[in-house]
């Protein structure tokens, strides 16, 4: 029951926030701003700029494996990201589980190793969130200001935010945690948990470590730099995005691109089929911010997701190509 609630309900809140989408807007106008309002050279440019994010990410994993003595070429922890974004849109988180099993095999090594390098990949995607968000809130607040006047949803967030009790019953929850795991220290099942988290831990903190540091920095800066850019990209394929590239007074357009852009990123860690729904209304909640209306927010959300949904599905089907491949050749496959 468990495992079936944790793959049913991400589907669940996709298909509840589409429909709480499309309650708030015109289907038929939506589809007619797709079918006649793009120029679909731009959709095309962004789905190209996506792969290499996927390549840098796979460049960035790869120091993080060799300072953990973990062997694997560049080609098979690209295909590892590939297949994990393409599975993501079938079970979210999933995917994740998947890239470290698959080169963990591959390489003949520990999983909880690799686990370990790719919980600090994520922590790194976790670090460029909040200082995005930070960088927003500081040259995006007039906006944001005049936005929340009109919805105080968002008031009411930040009141919660800043709530004690809050904290409090947080800082309640932890010392709970670790009295428990300090009072049934010689248990098996706790003695095992340690074992598992010292062997995550050990992926972790070897970015601390490990040679080509400022390396893993740069390729950081690069893999989002390319989740920015594809956005922005985008903007041109629509009038009402491309009319705010010719703001001087908004950056050209780059503010209220970064202002989806960090919207979005929060929306991704909702869990949920490769961020339908989550993405989306995030995407027009930023857009919304500087006058974009419902109707093509929408519109832009759902081409700019389908552009990605089916690069991640090529790439998807390139994987499962390429690991047909190479098992046939003695390599360890997936299926092993």
């Amino acid at each position: 029951m468990k495992k079936a609630l944790q793959y049913i309900l991400p589907v669940l809140l996709s298909v509840l926030l589409i429909w709480y989408l499309f309650r708030k807007v015109d289907f038929r106008q939506t589809m007619d701003i797709i079918s006649h309002g793009v120029d679909y050279w731009w959709i095309l440019a962004a789905m190209g700029i996506s792969i290499f994010s996927h390549i840098f990410r796979a460049m960035r994993w790869r120091i993080q494996l060799n300072a953990l003595n973990v062997p694997s070429t560049l080609m098979e922890l690209t295909c590892g990201v590939f297949g994990c974004y393409a599975l993501n849109l079938l079970l979210p988180r999933v995917g994740e589980l998947w890239r470290c099993t698959f080169v963990a095999r591959r390489s003949r090594a520990q999983f909880t190793t690799v686990m370990g390098s790719m919980v600090a990949d994520r922590m790194a995607d976790s670090v460029m969130v909040l200082l995005l968000i930070l960088l927003t809130f500081v040259i995006a607040a007039p906006a944001l200001a005049s936005f929340m006047a009109k919805y105080p949803v968002g008031e009411n967030i930040l009141h919660l935010l800043y709530s004690p009790a809050l904290w409090i019953a947080g800082i309640i929850a932890v010392g709970i945690g670790w009295w428990l795991l300090y009072r049934f220290r010689d248990t098996t099942p706790v003695a095992k948990l340690r074992k598992w988290t010292g062997e995550i831990w050990k992926g972790f903190a070897v970015t601390a470590t490990m040679p080509g540091k400022w390396r893993f920095v740069w390729l950081t800066v690069a893999i989002w730099g390319c989740y920015f850019v594809q956005l922005y990209v985008a903007f041109y394929a629509f009038s009402f995005t491309k009319a705010l590239c010719a703001e001087p007074g908004l950056g050209f357009g780059l503010l209220p691109c970064l202002v989806a852009f960090v919207f979005s990123s929060i929306g991704m860690a909702v869990p949920s089929n490769g961020g339908l729904g989550p993405w989306n209304i995030a995407i027009m909640f930023g857009l919304a911010i500087y006058g974009v209306a419902d109707v093509e927010g929408a519109a832009f959300s759902i081409l700019q997701w389908s552009g990605q949904t089916v690069m991640l599905i090529i790439l998807g089907i390139f994987t499962a190509i390429w690991i047909g491949a190479t098992s046939s050749n003695g390599k360890k496959g997936i299926s092993e």
